[in-house]
């Protein structure tokens, strides 16, 4: 298998109407200015935006108790789309949305002009190609079908899995974060790729012989890691949670990033999302290459 080196990815690896007024003294101003409470002391409310499953559960179940604690209030708005959320955090719909790795943020919001920006990193449960009609590697025939996420980034993605199995062969020297079909050198097997929305991807199995699904939509769809046939072994595309830009320093991102960093957070994702791959900040992510391959040997005899 051809593996590609993600290393330098993962190190770049978030006026009032009325009657005019007579000016009050400086020193009255001054002291009004000095004593006003600041827009992020005054927050009371943070609108987190989720997609459907993990990253809203991890919300529900742990973040939003962590923050009310810090005073205050959570509500959980949850997409079934990957084009939403940022949309609505740029529209000053979400303050903060948690869904995406950083390749797809930066693609999206170079191509709306969007002024975003990732702050934290989340545990993300990673790529992985499922069973459909067909059980194992080993099954894979001329021809066969394999459903993938019709996104660019996570499309290409899918494409590099597809030749880290050696199913098909991308030009040498492609850009991995931007591989597409046109990129495909060689698909000895005929390789059939369906593209779909990756919400619709779990629902595919049934019509497709493999489908490589989204981490946060299998676990939505009650599919477990251990069924995955192949995993990808890049640390790259752990997710991360964005803001606006104006807001990245605002006391409030910084509690929501600490409750997210908080012991608690991470004692229960490791019991909740056993098998995730965490934030490079938890310094638990350094597995070699060689680990990297006997993790993926190992998910495909399971």
């Amino acid at each position: 298998m051809k593996t590609f080196s993600f290393t330098a990815l993962a190190l770049a690896l978030a006026a009032c109407g009325g009657q005019k007024q007579e000016a009050a003294p400086a020193a009255a101003s001054e002291a009004s200015a000095a004593s006003a409470p600041t827009a992020a002391a005054e927050k009371k409310e943070i609108v987190i935006g989720t997609t459907v499953g993990d990253f809203g559960d991890m919300v529900k179940e742990q973040i939003e108790p962590l923050l009310k604690e810090k005073g205050y209030s959570v509500r959980l708005v949850e997409f079934t789309d990957y084009v939403r959320p940022n949309l609505a955090l740029a529209e000053g719909e979400l303050d903060v949305n948690v869904f995406q790795h950083k390749p797809y943020l930066d693609n999206f919001k170079a191509e709306h002009k969007l002024d975003i920006t990732e702050v934290f990193q989340v545990p993300t449960a990673p790529l992985g190609l499922y069973p459909g009609k067909l059980a194992s590697l080993d099954d894979v025939k001329e021809g066969s079908t394999v459903s993938a996420p019709n996104d660019p980034s996570n499309f290409a993605r899918a494409l590099v899995m597809l030749d880290e199995l050696g199913w098909i062969k991308l030009k040498e020297g492609v850009n991995p974060l931007t591989a597409s079909k046109a990129d495909i050198a060689e698909n000895p097997k005929n390789i059939q790729i369906v593209e779909l929305e990756a919400a619709q991807l779990p629902r595919s199995r049934q019509d497709v012989d493999f489908a490589v699904v989204n981490g946060n939509y299998a676990m939505s769809s009650g599919m477990k890691l251990t069924e995955t046939l192949f995993q990808e072994p890049s640390f790259a595309y752990v997710n991360w949670a964005a803001v606006k830009t104006a807001d990245k320093d605002s006391q409030w991102v910084k509690d929501v990033s600490d409750a997210y960093n908080s012991e608690a957070f991470k004692s229960y994702a490791h019991k909740r999302f056993a098998g995730y791959k965490y934030p490079a900040s938890w310094g638990e992510n350094a597995v070699t290459g060689a680990q990297a391959e006997a993790a993926s040997a190992a998910s495909a005899t399971k």
